[in-house]
């Protein structure tokens, strides 16, 4: 329901949600074209697409761990996907009203980092901190494996968001590249020269993530020297973000608000100053390249999805609660969630 229909053509609704022509793969084969554009199969961008809506609440999700019921989870699940993703997905790459207004979004800082950051944000108010808090990371080695993973995969985000092979693809793929690489040094340079001054593993991975998420809306739009700056900024903002966490006390378990919440936005709001139309013919030039008029929808935009993200996300648990609890009980903690409610352990 996010990609049946247009705004244009006045066959989704008021530009907020496709139509249900699609529904349960509703005359699609194995064998239908994307479009005469995109001429390859449309169950590959079916498939690509299921990727997207499966990591964004999944990022919500590591913010609370070991603090939400399961029942609870299930049911947030079902409703943040069919109220916040696909709306968002459908104003901003389906032909929605954020698209006609001219709001570009790449590979999704606004709908996947923005809208699940913010939530995160919003969830480690509703259900408090871990009984465990304050232990530091479980285990460091996999955390390498976990931020080698997500960086590959951003191949397949920001790469793949293109949709075809091409110039802008292997800008994108740079441009990734740098993003990242520049943020997690930054990152380190900072813990370094700052506070306890000493470089670790865990600053340089959290700084490479920064990068990626910050880079996702602008990854095909702009330069390599963009992407150099977008780095330095991510690993700077997000590492002031993350103190501010850390100094408030929030319990923001894998810092999703500060790394991607305001990596989201920041990309985002870069990618209306730096992008060019020397770089991706196809779309509008960055407030430096003359662009005034499209920056401020950009702003709008990235408020609508960052407030929405987080208002939802506070309503909807507590409308929940109504029904199943959400918080889980102290002995549930200690044991871990593993063990409680689903009779299994994850580490010895």
């Amino acid at each position: 329901m996010s990609f049946s229909a247009i705004l244009c053509d006045g066959t989704d609704f008021f530009g907020i949600i496709g139509n249900f022509d699609k529904a349960f793969f509703n005359g699609i084969t194995a064998s239908t074209s994307l479009s005469a554009e995109r001429n390859f199969p449309e169950y590959i961008f079916i498939a690509y697409q299921m990727m997207f809506a499966i990591i964004t609440p999944a990022l919500i999700t590591v913010a609370f761990i070991n603090r939400v019921t399961f029942k609870a989870y299930i049911i947030f699940l079902i409703l943040w996907q069919n109220f916040v993703y696909y709306p968002f997905v459908h104003m901003v790459w389906g032909g929605g009203i954020l698209a006609e207004w001219g709001v570009l979004d790449f590979a999704g800082g606004i709908t996947v980092h923005a809208t699940a950051g913010f939530a995160a944000l919003a969830s480690i108010f509703n259900v408090g901190k871990r009984v465990e808090n304050g232990t530091g990371p479980n285990n460091i080695p996999l955390v390498a494996i976990a931020t080698v993973l997500l960086w590959f995969g951003c191949y397949g985000f920001n790469v793949g968001s293109e949709l075809d092979v091409n110039a802008i693809t292997a800008q994108a793929f740079l441009n990734t590249d740098i993003s990242a690489s520049v943020a997690g040094v930054t990152w380190l340079i900072i813990e370094w020269t700052t506070g306890r001054k000493r470089p670790t593993f865990i600053g340089f991975m959290t700084g490479a993530v920064a990068g990626l998420a910050t880079i996702t809306p602008a990854a095909g739009f702009v330069s390599l020297g963009s992407a150099f700056l977008i780095g330095l900024l991510a690993g700077t903002v997000c590492f002031l973000a993350v103190k501010f966490v850390k100094h408030k006390e929030w319990d923001d378990a894998l810092d999703v608000w500060a790394v991607h919440g305001i990596g989201g936005v920041l990309g985002t709001i870069m990618l209306r100053v730096l992008a060019s139309k020397s770089i991706n013919a196809n779309r509008a030039n960055g407030l430096i390249h003359g662009g005034v008029g499209f920056f401020f929808k950009q702003l709008v935009a990235i408020a609508l999805a960052s407030a929405w993200g987080y208002l939802f996300k506070i309503m909807v648990l507590r409308h929940i609660d109504l029904v199943v609890p959400v918080k889980v009980k102290r002995i549930h903690k200690q044991k871990g969630l593993d063990l409680s409610y689903h009779g299994e352990i994850a580490r010895q």
